[in-house]
C-alpha cells in the first residue's frame, strides 16, 4: 500500500523507471489514466508509458515542455496547452473512449476542451507498463533525455472513462472505483534509483 507515499527518482537524467503490473484479462476499448507529478524538469519527459508488442506508445502520457502535454493513443497523439507550473504537485488524468474517439484531459481537477483521437481503435492488453520512461521498444529502448526526475503518485488506470465526479474524487484523494492500477494495491518493481518516501505534503 503506497498511501501517502511517493516514488522519488533522484536522477536527471535517470536510467531508473518502475514496472506496474496490471491485470488486463482482454484489450481496452475504454480508459482513464491519473497520475499526480512533482518535477521542476523543463526538458521532454514521459510519465506514463504503456507499450504492446506491436505499439510502442499504446498509451504515453507526455510533457514535451513545462506549458503542454501530450496524450498517445495507439501512435497519434493530441496535445493540450497549460498554465506553466508554478512548481507544484500537478494532478492529470486522460481518457479516452474508442467508439466516439473521444480524449479527455483533466488538470488539478478541471477538464479540458476535449479532443478526437483514434475512432475505433483497440488498446491491446499484453502490455509492458512503465513510470519514468518512455518506451521505443517492449519494455526498453530508453532515452535517458526523455526520462522523469522528480516525485510521482496517486498513479491508477481504470478500463472505463471515469465520469466527472470521479475525475474530480481522484485529483482530491476520494474513494474511487476499483482499477486495472491502483496506487493502494500497486503491483510493482523498481529497476535502478528509485525510492519509495513518505509524501513531504498533502
Amino acid at each position: 500500500d503506497l498511501y501517502r507515499k511517493v516514488f522519488v527518482f533522484r536522477k536527471d537524467p535517470s536510467d531508473a523507471y518502475v514496472v506496474l503490473r496490471a491485470r488486463l484479462e482482454q484489450p481496452l476499448h475504454n480508459f482513464t489514466v491519473c497520475l499526480r507529478s512533482y518535477t521542476d524538469l523543463g526538458r521532454p519527459h514521459s510519465l506514463f508509458s504503456y507499450a504492446t508488442k506491436t505499439q510502442d506508445n499504446e498509451i504515453l502520457l507526455f510533457k514535451p515542455k513545462p506549458e503542454e502535454y501530450r496524450f498517445y493513443v495507439g501512435g497519434k497523439f493530441v496535445t493540450f496547452r497549460v498554465p506553466e507550473s508554478r512548481r507544484d504537485w500537478e494532478h492529470v488524468c486522460a481518457s479516452w473512449e474508442s467508439a466516439t474517439g473521444i480524449a479527455e484531459f483533466w488538470l488539478n481537477g478541471k477538464p479540458w476542451p476535449r479532443k478526437g483521437l483514434q475512432k475505433g481503435y483497440t488498446v491491446g492488453a499484453t502490455a509492458a507498463i512503465l513510470l519514468g520512461q518512455e518506451q521505443d521498444g517492449f519494455g526498453g529502448g530508453f532515452d535517458l533525455y526523455n526520462s522523469f526526475s522528480g516525485e510521482l503518485c496517486d498513479v491508477y488506470l481504470w478500463d472505463t472513462g471515469l465520469s466527472p465526479e470521479k475525475m474530480r474524487a481522484a485529483f482530491l484523494s476520494l474513494r474511487l472505483p476499483p482499477a486495472l492500477l491502483a496506487w493502494k494495491s500497486l503491483s510493482y518493481e523498481v529497476k535502478g534509483d528509485v525510492v519509495v518516501k513518505p509524501r513531504l505534503r498533502e
